[in-house]
């Protein structure tokens, strides 16, 4: 399969294992029946704790138990385990070494570069996966996507740029996934909203969260308007419940337009699945 588009979540658990009042309970007119027809995996892979970003993501990115290699639920940024494990095994180097072409679109800022130097890995799984593959970040004449989708990075996370622009935005990255076999959109942005949880939420955060979905929403409105083949997934429970600061053991959605989902349990063979759709498996 060529021209596959994956937005990766981060931290948005399914809306089945939601709470009552989460961002999920509003008109998502694409997002939400899209989640609703695929699958709810699961993320703990029987380790007590709660999945972490690293783990949870590598799992997705090799369709291998990053868990079980690691022993423990481990995150946010690959240490040297994970970081070998996705040097090896990841899509973006697994399509490479097959002559395959993949992209990451995230738009990563000079200051990002800066902070890259010195000895430890400050890059999550998606970007450091690319990188040791030896592709570009901020790759060349493909449309580039703020992990934020037009919101601020900080609060009160107002918008810079409109939804109808991120409407527009999914089709320019519809039409340039001809001929690439997979682009991929690392949508952190969720999980730093999740993050900002407590027992009484605050408003500002729950309409940022529900601002957030709706431009999810409103990306993916223009990648099936474009023709898009579309995979939607998440790494772990977070922004789902803004009631707790931490990630929760909510399952996560596998989701899929013009895609076979296959029949995975986990976010071990989702990843698997995911590998098979690109011709890996």
């Amino acid at each position: 399969m060529t021209g596959l588009v994956w937005v990766a979540l981060d931290g948005v658990g399914h809306p089945l294992d939601a709470p009552p009042g989460s961002a999920w309970e509003q008109d998502l007119p694409t997002l939400r029946p899209l989640v609703e027809a695929g699958l709810a995996l699961e993320t703990t892979l029987g380790v007590p704790g709660l999945p972490q970003s690293g783990t949870g993501q590598a799992c997705w990115l090799t369709g291998q138990d990053a868990v079980a290699l690691m022993g423990e639920h481990f995150g946010p940024q690959p240490g040297p385990t994970l970081q070998r494990l996705l040097s090896e095994f990841s899509l973006p180097a697994r399509l490479k070494a097959a002559s395959g072409r993949a992209a990451l679109l995230n738009f990563y800022a000079p200051a990002y570069f800066g902070e890259q130097r010195g000895g430890r890995n400050r890059m999550g799984c998606f970007p450091f996966s690319f990188h040791a593959a030896g592709l570009p970040l901020n790759p060349p004449d493909l449309p580039l996507v703020r992990a934020s989708l037009g919101l601020d990075y900080a609060a009160p996370w107002a918008p810079f740029t409109s939804v109808q622009e991120q409407r527009q935005l999914g089709q320019e990255v519809a039409q340039a996934a001809h001929g690439w076999d997979v682009l991929v959109m690392d949508l952190w942005f969720s999980d730093l909203l999740g993050h900002q949880g407590s027992p009484e939420p605050r408003p500002e955060v729950q309409q940022a969260a529900s601002a957030y979905l709706r431009r999810v929403d409103a990306l993916l409105t223009g990648l099936l308007d474009g023709g898009a083949q579309v995979i939607l997934s998440s790494d772990h429970g977070n922004m789902e419940d803004l009631t707790v600061k931490s990630h929760t053991l909510a399952r996560v959605p596998f989701a899929g337009a013009g895609v076979n989902l296959g029949h995975p349990a986990n976010v071990v063979e989702g990843g698997r699945q995911l590998a098979t759709l690109l011709g890996l498996n």
